[in-house]
Order: structure tokens, then C-alpha cells, then sequence
């Protein structure tokens, strides 16, 4: 069994009375703790990871190689859901970046992307059937569609549907509405749900087109630490092959388009539009390259840019802030000396939300009234990305900021519209509250003992 953080469980037995844990502490153990695909071979075991690469056991899971940053470098991070396959002593492995494949246990691997016949390299899902003869048959789910090979991914064809290697044939999607179901009987106390959508919210279109990646990476938004692996994130991350267009959200006047921190290429907008006295900004991180030059005038989705992997990056994908500022001064928002801006707000109140989703803003307290820094909400299932799925949200810590329209300690962006239900451990108890989420609005929200 894989988890969200905590690494395997082993039933050694099958009876599943004892489980042993397996986590990226021990020496020869694995590599990351966020593990969602497995595949087994006579006498291999492997997994995959969000955000850290794979890796092969040969003796039960007792001890691991693992293919890492180190050296698969800043690609090939982020395998698909059930993103590895293994096929008479041929193993594949889908990730964003493309698709490896293995004759020899990872000793070597080749290759296969955009640049030799991939329709798209993000990939979501992998499925490989067997032939009576020669090759299997490939299929790979992607941006742009699902494609499948019959020649080992030389060439490639649209294919009409994915075939399902789970034992489970239901779609996700019903078996996230019966998960939803079940949640939302459980006993709620904490009064009616609250609406507040009069507040001015979502200024700015999103960066990324909706025939790409538009959706939010909700394993690490704002404030997160991904369950305490990384540094608090000063930004929200969109995941897209290198060369996926970058686009102004908003208009305004390119003030920065150069190398920032650690190289990568950067593009920061003064927008037109003011929070009362404040200037309002947007930056833009780890492009490959930049189409827009300092001074130059730009309109909401005129493309600024396109998404690569430059600067302190492990995988393609654009890094977006938001900032709020006294002065137009440029270097208030980047700044090389300053790994986190002073004057950052939580990107997902100022971008449009996903069509028939909304936003939940909320605010969690002690029972001195005081707020919870690092509390986990949880609750909340989307359907989408599968690729970097939504687990909890973390109550914003000493580097984030709450935005001054709302006071918030937290937010869930793009949760479909209805009723849900979160809940957080507070002083040791644990605290429930129904939420009704209005498409297009946010929804605010207190959780106290």
C-alpha cells in the first residue's frame, strides 16, 4: 500500500493484521514517501513517486535502488497514478516528462518524448497489454488525448480509450462521488455553511490555457510544505512540458524579464489595477525562455513566456506569485537575496477558479482564539489532477500571508461546487464543518473547538 507521505505498508501475509512500514528514512530504503504506483515482476517489486522519481526492489521490498534527482537530474520526477508497468522482463514507467522504458532491470533505459513521437510528454496514466506476437501494445494517456504503440514507442496512433489494468473497472471519477457520498454523512456540528462572495476575488485569468495544464499542483500550493519535506511555498505551480505557453494574467507593464534566483528565467507584472494603496504584482518562474522584454505594455492572456525548468526547478512546470506591495519597487517581489518575498498572497483568491468549482478561504483557531500555524485540513476530493492529487491543506505557517479581503489561515482552490465537509485536529480534537462551495465565489470559513 502506498500513502501520501508515510511511505509503504507491507502485509507481509496477505491477512493485512500486520504491516510493515517502509518509508525514505532508513538507508536502503525508498526514495520519497509520497508513493501511488506499484508494478510487480517474478522477484521485483517497484514504485513510483509524486516529486521524486522510482525505484526497484529485488528482495521483497527489503532494501531498494532508487532513480533519483541525482540521476535522472530535473526530469522524470513525477510518475503517473499506476504509472508502471512490467511485461515479460520489460518494466515501463510514465511520468511527465515522457515515458522510460527498461529491458534490463534500470541498468539502462530509453527514452521516449515529444521530440521522438509522443503527441504529448505529460503523461497521466499507462496501460500495456500483451501480443500473441511480437510487441505489446503501449497506451498512454496524455495532455492532448490517449495515443498507443504497437511497435515499442517508435511510432504512435490515437487510440479511442484507455483499457483499465485495475481490478476496479468504475471510472475514477464514480468512485471519488461514492468516496464524497460517504464522507458527507458523517455527523457535521458547527452550524450552517457560510457564503461570501461579495468580496472582490479573482481579478486575474489563469497562466496556463485550459487545452494545457491548467490545473493547480495541490500537492504543494501555497503555504505548503508538503507535509513538512519542503520549505513553506511562496507560490502555486502549474505542471507543463517545457514549451507549454506562459500567459499574463492580468495587464499591466513588464517590470523584470531576466535570470532570477539560482538562473532561472523570470518575468514580474506591475498590474494596473490596485488593492486600495498597495501595488499589485504577478511573477512567473523557470521558464525556458522569455518572449517580453522590461517596459514592454501587456494585456490579460498576451503569452509573456514559455514553462521550462531553469532556476532551482526538479521538473517542467511554471511557479506563479502573487504579491501585494507598499512601493512599485521591483525588487520587493524578486529579489536573489530573498528566497521568500516579503509581500506574497495566495495566488488561488486572485485567479479565476476552474468552471463549476469555487474556493474555500478558512481560518482555523485554538481554544484561546488563537491561530493553528501547520494544521492540516482534510476532506476535500477532486477528481482532478490525478497526477498531484489533494490530500490536506496546511494552515499558512510565519512566511505566508493572508490577504487582506479575507484573513485567511488556509485555502482549497478549485473544489467543485456543493457541500463539503472538512475537518482538523485541533488541541487533540478533532473538528468538523459543513461548507457549501458556490462556483465562481469563495466560501469562508471557522474552525474552533
Amino acid at each position: 500500500m502506498g500513502t501520501y507521505g508515510q511511505g509503504i505498508f507491507v502485509s507481509r501475509d496477505g491477512s493485512g493484521d500486520e504491516w510493515e512500514h517502509i518509508t525514505s528514512e532508513a538507508d536502503d530504503g525508498i526514495s520519497w514517501d509520497f508513493v501511488h504506483a506499484f508494478a510487480f515482476a517474478p522477484g521485483q517489486v517497484w514504485y513510483g513517486t509524486i516529486g521524486n522519481g522510482w525505484g526497484l526492489s529485488t528482495d521483497n521490498g527489503r532494501s531498494w535502488r532508487n532513480w533519483t534527482f541525482d540521476e535522472l537530474g530535473p526530469r522524470w520526477q513525477y510518475v503517473a497514478p499506476d504509472g508502471i508497468a512490467t511485461l515479460g522482463g520489460t518494466t515501463f514507467i510514465a511520468t511527465a516528462d515522457g515515458l522510460r522504458i527498461t529491458t534490463d532491470s534500470g541498468q539502462s533505459y530509453r527514452e521516449i518524448t515529444d521530440q521522438n513521437g509522443l503527441p504529448n510528454k505529460y503523461l497521466l496514466s499507462l496501460a500495456v497489454e500483451p501480443a500473441s506476437d511480437g510487441e505489446p501494445t503501449i497506451y498512454v494517456e496524455h495532455l492532448h488525448g490517449i495515443s498507443k504503440s504497437h511497435d515499442g514507442g517508435q511510432t504512435w496512433i490515437d487510440a479511442a480509450a484507455m483499457p483499465d489494468p485495475r481490478s476496479d473497472p468504475s471510472p475514477l471519477e464514480a468512485r471519488v462521488h461514492a468516496a464524497q457520498a460517504q464522507f458527507r454523512a458523517f455527523p457535521s456540528p458547527g452550524g450552517a455553511p457560510v457564503e461570501a462572495g461579495e468580496i472582490d476575488a479573482f481579478w486575474f485569468r489563469r497562466p496556463i490555457d485550459p487545452g494545457d495544464n491548467a490545473y493547480i499542483d495541490q500537492t504543494y500550493t501555497y503555504g505548503s510544505t508538503m507535509g513538512g519535506n519542503f520549505q513553506q511555498h511562496q507560490g502555486i505551480e502549474f505542471n507543463d512540458p517545457e514549451g507549454t505557453p506562459v500567459y499574463a494574467i492580468g495587464a499591466g507593464v513588464v517590470a523584470l524579464a531576466e535570470k532570477a534566483e539560482a538562473g532561472s528565467n523570470t518575468v514580474a507584472i506591475l498590474h494596473d489595477r490596485r488593492l486600495d494603496d498597495a501595488y499589485v504584482w504577478s511573477s512567473y518562474y523557470h521558464n525556458v525562455d522569455l518572449t517580453v522584454e522590461a517596459g514592454d505594455r501587456v494585456e490579460a492572456g498576451d503569452l509573456i513566456a514559455h514553462a521550462g525548468n531553469t532556476g532551482r526547478a526538479t521538473n517542467d512546470h511554471l511557479h506563479l506569485e502573487v504579491h501585494t506591495t507598499p512601493t512599485d519597487d521591483v525588487s520587493l517581489v524578486v529579489n536573489a537575496e530573498e528566497r521568500y518575498p516579503r509581500y506574497t498572497r495566495n495566488p488561488q483568491l486572485w485567479i479565476e477558479p476552474l468552471p463549476g468549482t469555487g474556493v474555500i478561504a478558512g481560518r482555523v483557531f485554538d481554544g484561546n482564539g488563537q491561530p493553528v500555524p501547520g494544521a492540516r485540513v482534510y476532506g476535500i476530493m477532486k477528481e482532478r489532477p490525478r497526477e498531484t492529487p489533494f490530500s490536506f491543506a496546511e494552515t499558512y505557517e510565519d512566511k505566508a500571508h493572508s490577504d487582506p479581503r479575507f484573513g485567511e489561515h488556509f485555502v482549497i482552490g478549485d473544489v467543485p461546487a456543493g457541500t463539503h465537509v472538512i475537518g482538523v485536529e485541533i488541541d487533540g480534537a478533532r473538528v468538523y464543518r459543513a461548507v457549501e462551495v458556490v462556483a465562481g465565489k469563495v466560501t469562508l470559513v471557522e474552525l474552533r473547538p
